[in-house]
């Protein structure tokens, strides 16, 4: 039992008051040469019935009386009680308790028996990784060895950006223009990128080109085996490239299931909302009306039948939700 709550004890008993209520009471004086602990009587003195000065006084007298070990004195001061630690006694304490539980100081199990879902770093595929993408990767993995170092299970989710739009404009782009050496090269995300990039340069030209690539993420949502062949490639290529900055940062993950991952889960969700009378039709495409709490609608489903963010975010939070 540390000092903290061997005082808690000898207060409640002294005064007739319960252990939370003198827990909540207790405090970091702000005037630190007040002492390390101060209790403020006054508001005990409502349920006692007696002025602050004097249960003050009858706590310094409790605490005086009980030796309790580490402290170097109790001082009652108008309505306060001011408690001062001996430091060479809680420097000696200290030392040895780092001595003895070693990597594992400081850690506890409040989080025992509870989980705690990490979705962070979360680049998106066949592109750079983002300065934001290091932030969320650092941010992330902190949070989550501390929530593990309290006790708690943390899953870790590298919620990959692999899936859209985007990824049948490149896989037209890589179709029309692309060069196998080049992925084979040093930099094949750069490749990559430059040939997104060309891509919407010749869409300004070319509008057609919006269209094959609309048409060509619907074959990838479909199983189309050459565009998932491709699209394949690009997330390999870029997993190799992740994982140099996870390596260089130590950073390690329990599940890379991004986006793609729940392209077949997709489908429960929808039909749950249709069950629910929750989805109506506008102008062909599905979604969820939202405007009567003051937000906007949510497309569910596009005209085309092809899903987008909001469709697999609600998949991922139903398939967390249920996993773990």
């Amino acid at each position: 039992m540390n000092e903290r709550h061997r005082i808690v004890q000898i207060l409640s008993q002294g005064l007739g008051v319960g252990t939370e209520e003198i827990e909540t009471l207790l405090e970091i004086p702000s005037d630190r040469s007040r002492g390390d602990l101060a209790l403020p009587c006054f508001r005990l003195a409502g349920v006692l019935k007696r002025p602050p000065a004097d249960i003050a006084k009858q706590a310094a007298a409790d605490l005086s009386e009980k030796a309790v070990a580490g402290l170097a004195s109790v001082e009652a001061v108008g309505g306060y009680l001011n408690i001062r630690f001996d430091p060479a006694v809680q420097a000696k304490k200290v030392l040895q308790a780092i001595l003895d539980q070693g990597e594992r100081y400081g850690s506890n199990e409040v989080g025992a028996g509870k989980t705690v879902v990490l979705d962070y770093s979360s680049p998106n595929i066949a592109k750079p990784f983002s300065v934001g993408h290091l932030r969320s990767t650092v941010i992330g993995a902190s949070v989550g060895n501390l929530l593990a170092f309290q006790g708690y299970r943390c899953v870790r989710i590298n919620h990959l950006g692999d899936w859209g739009t985007q990824f049948g404009k490149l896989i037209v782009a890589y179709r029309k223009w692309g060069e196998e050496v080049d992925l084979e090269g040093p930099s094949p995300i750069k490749a990559l990128l430059k040939l997104y990039v060309r891509f919407h340069d010749e869409a300004e030209a070319d509008p057609s080109l919006e269209d094959q690539g609309r048409e060509w993420f619907k074959r990838l949502e479909d199983g189309d085996p050459e565009a998932t062949s491709i699209w394949e490639r690009f997330k390999s290529l870029s997993l190799v490239e992740f994982q140099r900055m996870y390596d260089r940062l130590g950073v390690e993950f329990d599940t890379y299931s991004g986006e793609s991952f729940y392209n077949d889960k997709m489908q429960p969700v929808i039909d749950s909302l249709q069950e629910k009378g929750l989805l109506v039709e506008s102008r062909g495409a599905k979604i969820v009306d939202l405007e009567p709490h003051g937000l906007t609608p949510i497309i569910i489903q596009r005209s085309d039948d092809a899903s987008l963010y909001a469709t697999r975010d609600l998949a991922a939070a139903c398939y967390r939700h249920e996993t773990y």
